[in-house]
């Protein structure tokens, strides 16, 4: 986090509750569709997969808070969703009425964007369990305190979820909600209290009184089918779920039925496990505005590969792969990377070889840049070095001169892969560089 702290980095030596924080992407796909086109900002976007013009089948991936508004829903057919959004026509256009908009699923550049933010949270935390393409849970206990800052109502915990909201908008230019609370399932419904880009705290010791009026499908773990049979049984709230008979709730569910009482109650033990180490490490730095100014330009790549080099240093990490990228307005983004023949640790050689890469883009306009290192090692010995490098199975590049065997890459938007799972894929799926393998 070059030139900024992370808020509440002290800690009472009696504040034992934990900090989690749970973070959920608006629509994701549909924010990340904004970002290419900034004129969808506001309309009614749907973005569907499986669907052809003039097909019956295919189905909602997302829909926009603004497509919701006429009934669009996730999993709807995309025929059915299409009738429920205004049309698109030249009158409508003339009245200033919302248009409705349909853009077909374009996993490879969601992946690129989910890296971008993925970089955030593990810059953020030390702990952080990737649930899904947009979710997350981060343990911030370490780093923070439930502790209420000088003269202001409220916690230094707050600041850390106010400070990740802000940062995943102004470097990624997507929205985030973020819920803090003392456990998972806490944290999880309070990120969905009050979205779009909704910020709920719920400190230790209100965890009960703040989901007691919430429908008891608000309750982590509750689905339709469960709520529907605890509603026979009476059980409409999570106040109701709280006071009910736990060996009735335990008969009926399981041992499930327990620990959904528990979690009504605000009582939630489970830890934030990770979900393994890094495979890659990257930063990026956004311009005011687009710039060609190819010394402007080097200037901030330069910057950016020695922070990316002394992160890996400082987390033990070697790599095998060096790599930039350049986004172009409106949001095109392209990628260079290049594979050494073998781990290495130098931050020098990050340096020559990112700025090597963006000589590409010398006379490109660009909104933002990043270097990555990737293919990454985390071996306590035998650490590379650039003359150890240099002798290991050199080859000749196209200019003639004598280096390492290299891969040079590029990716944009225009090919990316228009199909997609049910379940979305984990951000821990998105390894490659910046989404372009």
């Amino acid at each position: 986090m070059a030139g900024e702290t992370l808020p509440g980095v002290a800690r009472e030596d009696d504040s034992d509750s934990r900090i989690v924080l749970h973070v959920d992407m608006d629509c994701f796909y549909a924010s990340c569709e904004r970002l290419r086109e900034p004129e969808l900002v506001g309309e009614p976007l749907v973005v569907g997969m499986g669907y052809e013009d003039g097909e019956s089948f295919g189905a909602v991936a997302t829909a926009s808070y603004e497509a919701r508004e006429y009934g669009v829903e996730s999993a709807q057919p995309i025929s059915q969703a299409l009738e429920r959004l205004p049309r698109i026509d030249a009158a409508a256009a003339a009245a200033d009425e919302p248009a409705g908009h349909y853009r077909p699923v374009d996993i490879e550049f969601y992946k690129s964007v989910a890296g971008e933010v993925k970089e955030i949270l593990h810059d953020c935390a030390d702990v952080v369990r990737e649930v899904s393409v947009d979710e997350a849970y981060l343990d911030v206990t370490d780093s923070s305190s439930w502790r209420t800052v000088d003269g202001e109502d409220r916690t230094l915990a707050e600041g850390v979820g106010r400070y990740l909201k802000q940062r995943i908008r102004r470097d990624v230019g997507v929205p985030a909600s973020v819920g803090v609370a003392p456990n998972m399932s806490a944290a999880k419904v309070a990120s969905d209290y009050d979205k779009p880009d909704g910020l709920v705290v719920v400190p230790p010791g209100s965890v009960r009184s703040f989901l007691e009026s919430l429908p008891v499908t608000e309750v982590h773990g509750v689905g339709p089918v469960t709520a529907r049979k605890m509603g026979e049984m009476g059980i409409e709230t999570a106040g109701d779920l709280a006071v009910a008979d736990p060996a009735a709730l335990e008969d009926r569910f399981g041992s499930r039925g327990r620990e959904l009482h528990e979690r009504a109650r605000g009582n939630d033990d489970r830890e934030v496990t990770p979900t393994g180490r890094p495979k890659s490490l990257s930063r990026e730095s956004a311009f005011a505005d687009a710039t060609d100014d190819h010394e402007e330009k080097s200037q901030v790549v330069a910057a950016l590969a020695a922070d990316v080099a002394e992160r890996a240093r400082s987390r033990g990490a070697m790599y095998r792969t060096i790599g930039i990228k350049v986004v172009v307005p409106p949001y095109e983004v392209n990628t260079r990377a290049r594979s050494l023949s073998g781990p290495v640790d130098d931050p020098e050689l990050v340096r020559e070889v990112a700025l090597d890469l963006l000589s590409e883009f010398e006379s490109d306009a660009a909104r933002k840049v990043g270097v990555r290192v990737s293919n990454l090692s985390f071996a306590d010995t035998d650490q590379s070095r650039l003359d150890g490098w240099e002798g290991a199975d050199a080859t000749r590049d196209e200019s003639g001169s004598t280096g390492a065997r290299h891969d040079d890459e590029v990716t944009d938007d225009a090919g990316a892969s228009r199909q997609q799972r049910e379940t979305q894929p984990s951000l821990g799926d998105f390894s490659g560089d910046f989404g372009g393998d």
